[in-house]
């Protein structure tokens, strides 16, 4: 099975500015646990976690001031659409991170994460016996 079968194509895009709440509130909303962050002053394209945002609050400090870019990951490993989930996952488990953005044609196509993975990889939930 291929990225491109996993991803979610459901990608959140947000600024360098954006304060940690809002980046928060808008993955919430949509139940995702990244966003991608689009600097084309700056860094280019990043990435913005779940655990990034639970890290600076853990820190004590202020989600409604702390803005993305100075909690955005810029060494970003990219996947391509074409890759396989082994592939995927092998990226994941040597650079100790949960989620890829998936770029194709350079631009943000969409969002692998491991939970992508395991979804694809383990048995379909049967209902229980009634």
């Amino acid at each position: 099975m291929l990225v491109r079968d996993a991803m979610s194509t459901v990608v959140l895009t947000i600024g360098p500015t954006h304060t940690l709440r809002k980046a928060a509130a808008l993955m919430s909303v949509r139940g995702i646990g990244a966003a991608v962050v689009l600097d084309p002053d700056g860094s280019g394209i990043g990435i913005l976690t779940e655990r990034d945002i639970l890290n600076s609050v853990g820190l004590g400090q202020d989600p409604d001031t702390e803005r993305a870019q100075a909690h955005t990951t810029t060494d970003v490993v990219f996947a391509a659409p074409a890759w396989t989930l082994e592939e995927a996952a092998r990226a994941m488990a040597h650079g100790g991170f949960r989620h890829l953005i998936v770029l194709d044609r350079g631009e943000p196509a969409g969002i692998v994460s491991v939970r992508d993975i395991i979804r694809c990889w383990a048995p379909q939930r049967q209902p229980a016996p009634a």
